[in-house]
């Protein structure tokens, strides 16, 4: 099997694809033979070290991938079915999805809903399948099209892009804020009503200011997280599912407390095992056959590591697919 394998040596990380015998791979159930894969922000984060991302090395990352069975000592997978994986710390302390096999523990694989191919299944990946997470968790609060705008933070990353993407779809009236101003057309095309730059938001946001969200999708933290929650409208919510602008929240409890809002905390790496199938069947029935061609770039597996150094500054719009087989 051929993989991207990050190994810890005295002078620092090294990088590089190599020739690896089936029999490394850890322990699992089923042996996948892998199509595609991607490259997440935590995938780039590991790969240039610029995060403690790996727990133990030699590490293959990759936090997800598509793929067909070809062994199998759990009754629920057959070989040749397609199946995917995303989440359950793969890629961190199991190996990952950037080879072209992996070995899993069966529990941490889900079937591939019959209309939807392995190279769709990856364009949404991760990233998708949180983006569904964060809109259901919209609707499971009780916020319609009807209540107002929905705001979305970090629009031209992955998650972002397929949030605005299933709202739209929904019926919502989506905002999207980014720092790349020359995104805005791919932004409008996925959906996106109004476009605001990351920079119209203060450093030091009010405790409160003028409500303007019914909801909100926040993929970057920090203070721009913080402003949200200050326009939120009375019952609102907003789900949050990541960090890229700083793990710190500098808040108060008066947006909660004054307008009976919630800060909902999204987390797509232990989502129960058998919740997953509904949720992926969610997203093949959302998004139409423009959201694949639109959002996804596709590279080798050679060419991830150049492409981690992209992603981490903030020079890629939408999903990086890998063909691990090229």
């Amino acid at each position: 099997m051929k993989a991207l394998l990050l190994e810890q040596h005295a002078d620092g990380q090294v990088v590089q694809v190599k020739n690896c015998a089936v029999d490394e791979l850890p322990p699992g159930d089923v042996i996948v033979d892998i199509h595609w894969s991607t490259l997440n922000y935590k995938d780039a984060l590991a790969i240039t070290g610029k995060g403690k991302i790996v727990r133990q090395f030699p590490m293959i990352p990759g936090i997800d991938f598509s793929g067909t069975v070809n062994h199998s000592t759990d009754p629920r997978f057959k070989i040749g079915q397609q199946v995917l994986l995303t989440g359950w710390g793969v890629g961190e302390n199991h190996w990952g999805g950037l080879a072209t096999q992996a070995r899993v523990p069966a529990n941490y694989l889900t079937a591939v809903p019959d209309n939807l191919s392995l190279r769709q299944a990856m364009i949404i990946g991760t990233a998708g399948f949180t983006a569904m997470l964060c809109v259901m968790a919209l609707q499971d609060s009780g916020i319609t099209p009807e209540h107002g705008d929905i705001i979305v933070t970090g629009a031209s990353g992955g998650v972002g892009s397929t949030a605005i993407q299933l709202l739209s779809r929904l019926g919502y009236s989506v905002t999207a804020v980014t720092g790349r101003a020359e995104n805005s057309d791919y932004l409008y095309q996925l959906g996106a009503k109004n476009i605001l730059s990351r920079n119209d938001f203060p450093a030091q946001p009010r405790p409160l200011n003028k409500q303007r969200w019914a909801g909100g999708v926040d993929t970057v933290g920090g203070h721009i997280l913080a402003a949200i929650l200050a326009e939120t409208q009375y019952n609102g919510t907003v789900a949050a599912c990541g960090l890229a602008g700083g793990i710190e929240l500098s808040t108060t409890v008066m947006p909660f407390i004054l307008r009976n809002i919630r800060l909902q905390g999204i987390d797509s790496v232990h989502y129960p095992a058998e919740k997953r199938a509904e949720v992926w069947q969610r997203l093949a029935s959302l998004l139409p056959e423009s959201f694949y061609q639109q959002v996804a770039c596709e590279i080798s597996l050679a060419q991830a590591a150049d492409y981690a150094e992209k992603l981490v500054n903030n020079q890629i719009t939408g999903r990086i697919l890998v063909d691990t087989r090229s």
